[in-house]
């Protein structure tokens, strides 16, 4: 295997060149053709969002707009799905997490029920995103914006001293976030060694359920984050590690989709996420592999605790996480309405897990929500969810599979636009996964700039490789490099 190169840092933010956004805009209007992304929202669900907007369908009754909640959210942010309150209770946590109440707004078989199931989710692209809701709901009313007043959902989550969930449920209520803060102003605060309470104790409990979550025996994968930044001069490719707090504030919701999966399985009614366990066989795979690559992986470490230990810094450990991604296939949506499913656990997480925590950008958090506050309050569930739990499942498989493929297909195409200059230059690159079949189509890592893509030529996983754009087609977004 080649060394390493002192300069391969892909755990590093890496940025590439700014790319100009007016090639590049009809590239993204012809992918979200191709693959049916709406394009508008009908007039009659405008005009009924417009309506209740300014006269919602009903509000909570229960008051908790004195609890001081905040936002934790990407820059520039205005769907904002969830807030929080975390307080000490004796030795143990009090988690309180607000979610947008979209009961409030949305009228069963209305037309923003007909048009939000049509889209599924939010779409991202790099120019823009096409939104589950209208926005003057999702970016106004139902959005837990600072300073408003808004309806929301409200679990209320009890841990103990371990951050273990000793006690969970979920009401309506009107809420007000008072702060809405940054995942990069949090952990600079909190590296800074901050006195504030909430953030010291977002640390204090996320960590706590990190160390759950590796008891459990769940898994994640330490991948840097490829994004598409965009500012006033275009696009510019990035890469970057997720911070800490990213991870943290991501244990709160999983909390809470594992307390509402709780609940569901204890009525035997509700839709999960989940995910099969590897099997014996792909595990023995990935053990084959590392094991060719020299990196060690001791016989009594569980394959979470493996991947937690791997550093993207070095190559062969970053061939391991890109091809490690076979552990992470068959996540679905799992409804049932009597009994219990035979598979209920998110193997990542290794929990029954339940999505409950974006209902302005994903369809099935609605249903998922009025379920869950249903059966805390001893009420029956809502006709409308119960008759909906059958066909979400398939929804959410449509939507997921079109919102992957805007994001492949963007992302491929600012590659492109970022390369279009450079052909016949050569650039370092890392060997993440070799095809089997021989075809010599490798999947490489580039580091400066940001790109993945594919290879003709022959290496081994895991080598460090210069490679040669060889050319660049901008209107199918695509590039092709060569091994030399």
């Amino acid at each position: 295997m080649a060394q390493r190169s002192a300069t391969l840092r892909p755990t590093d933010p890496v940025a590439g060149e700014v790319v100009d956004a007016a090639g590049l805009r009809p590239r993204f209007d012809a992918v979200r053709a191709e693959l049916e992304v709406p394009v508008e929202f009908p007039a009659e669900t405008l005009e009924e969002a417009q309506h209740v907007a300014a006269q919602p369908l009903s509000l909570p009754e229960r008051d908790e707009t004195a609890l001081p909640f905040l936002t934790i959210d990407p820059p520039g942010s205005m769907d904002l799905d969830q807030a929080m309150h975390l307080s000490r209770e004796g030795e143990g946590y009090r988690v309180r997490y607000a979610i947008a109440h979209l009961e409030s707004f949305v009228e069963p078989g209305g037309a923003i029920d007909a048009e939000a199931r049509r889209r599924g989710q939010t779409i991202y692209a790099p120019d823009e995103r096409t939104p589950l809701h209208p926005p003057v709901l999702s970016e106004g009313a139902a959005s837990l914006l600072p300073d408003e007043v808004r309806p929301a959902y409200v679990w209320d989550i009890r841990l103990d001293a371990r951050g273990e969930h000793t006690a969970a449920e979920v009401y309506p209520a009107m809420v007000r976030s008072v702060d809405r803060l940054e995942y990069t102003a949090v952990q600079a605060a909190v590296d800074a060694g901050t006195d504030d309470e909430r953030l010291v104790l977002l640390r204090e409990i996320g960590e706590k359920r990190i160390l759950l979550e590796q008891e459990r025996g769940g898994a994640s994968l330490p991948m840097p984050d490829q994004e598409v930044e965009q500012d006033d001069a275009g696009f510019r490719l990035s890469l970057r590690p997720l911070v800490p707090a990213e991870d943290w504030n991501a244990q709160i919701s999983l909390l809470t989709g594992m307390a509402a999966a709780e609940i569901m399985l204890h009525a035997e009614i509700g839709i999960l996420r989940t995910m099969p366990e590897p099997s014996d066989k792909t595990l023995g795979q990935l053990r084959r592999i590392a094991r060719a690559l020299g990196v060690d992986w001791p016989a009594e470490q569980t394959h979470g605790d493996f991947l937690r230990s791997l550093d993207g810094a070095d190559p062969a450990h970053l061939a391991l996480i890109h091809v490690s991604t076979v552990l992470f296939r068959g996540a679905g949506y799992t409804a049932f309405d009597g009994g219990v499913p035979e598979l209920v656990e998110q193997a990542a997480i290794a929990a029954p897990y339940a999505h409950v925590t974006a209902p302005l950008r994903r369809l099935v958090d609605r249903f998922g929500l009025a379920l869950c506050a249903a059966l805390c309050a001893g009420d029956e569930v809502p006709t409308w969810v119960r008759q909906a739990l059958p066909t979400l499942p398939e929804l959410m498989e449509v939507s997921d599979r079109v919102a992957g493929g805007v994001e492949r297909a963007t992302m491929d195409a600012v590659e492109a636009a970022t390369l279009a200059d450079r052909v016949d230059e050569t650039f370092a690159a890392v060997v993440v996964d070799v095809p089997e079949g021989g075809d010599g189509a490798l999947e490489i890592q580039l580091v400066d700039p940001p790109v993945l893509a594919r290879a003709k030529g022959s290496a081994e996983l895991g080598d460090e490789v210069t490679v040669r754009l060889t050319g660049v087609d901008l209107t199918e977004g695509t590039v092709d490099f060569t091994v030399v």
